[in-house]
């Protein structure tokens, strides 16, 4: 193909239309993004949120639905003083420009005082950390109780009047009163401790008596030590049946105690 064949063709009318085809089609896409984004995302468009601090809840959607907003609750609290599905808190605030593709959300009163556990201060804690520790975990302390035992340590919890132990759940509502000690005693006082009582056993004493006197027979004995008797069965002693307290025999083992 020589060079003016080769211009020839380029200069068809069929690849300039082509081309201007392509220019085209890239400009339209381009518009096309730029407009459709701003639409997408409501550029220059926004909407001011309105306040609905205090109000119910299905009041709360009424007014955003008229708005155009979504509403959604994320939390709840307790306020007593105000009824239930009441709106306590929303996010953004009220005055707000928002675009309508945004949620507002909003945290709304619960019919009931949510219930906290006790933590484990009784006997573990003086009354300066107590306080703080349940302060911050949102229980309401009143002034404490005071009762013998060393001064300002926890003892008991007392809530309605009624003593609660670690792990007990109470209402956030309820006022929780600490029994500390008043100084009057120490942990190493012992002086108010009672000594257990015994009961006292009489034991009688018997006194061994030494005064008593064995009565002794002497028994004739052969070579090996046995008792000679006479024909008739009876010992051959010539003073059997009398007492003899003076002289004994020279072997003990003849002597036989007379029951």
């Amino acid at each position: 193909m020589t060079t003016r064949e080769f211009f020839h063709k380029f200069n068809c009318t069929y690849i300039w239309g082509n081309i201007l085809a392509i220019v085209i089609l890239v400009l339209l896409l381009a518009i096309g993004v730029r407009f459709g984004l701003d639409y997408y995302t409501r550029h220059g468009e926004s909407i001011v949120v309105p306040n609905v601090i205090h109000k119910q809840y299905n009041e709360a959607v009424d007014i955003m639905d008229k708005v155009g907003l979504t509403i959604e609750v994320t939390d709840t609290g307790y306020v007593k003083d105000l009824p239930p599905d009441c709106i306590l808190e929303q996010s953004p605030a009220g005055g707000k420009r928002i675009k309508s593709t945004h949620v507002v959300y909003v945290t709304i009163n619960a019919a009931s005082a949510p219930s906290l556990v006790i933590p484990d201060i009784i006997d573990n804690n003086s009354l300066r950390e107590a306080q703080a520790q349940l302060l911050s975990m949102g229980f309401k302390v009143g002034e404490p109780e005071y009762i013998p035992g060393e001064k300002d340590w926890v003892y008991g919890i007392l809530v309605n009047g009624k003593h609660v132990k670690t792990g007990d759940r109470v209402s956030s509502d309820a006022v929780i009163v600490l029994q500390v000690g008043d100084g009057t005693r120490q942990i190493s006082d012992t002086a108010g401790l009672k000594e257990p009582e015994y009961e006292e056993i009489e034991v009688e004493e018997r006194t061994p008596r030494y005064d008593e006197v064995e009565e002794y027979v002497e028994v004739p004995v052969d070579e090996n030590g046995n008792e000679i008797r006479d024909r008739r069965g009876k010992s051959g002693s010539g003073s059997s049946g009398s007492s003899s307290l003076s002289g004994l025999p020279a072997d003990p083992s003849s002597l036989k105690p007379i029951d």
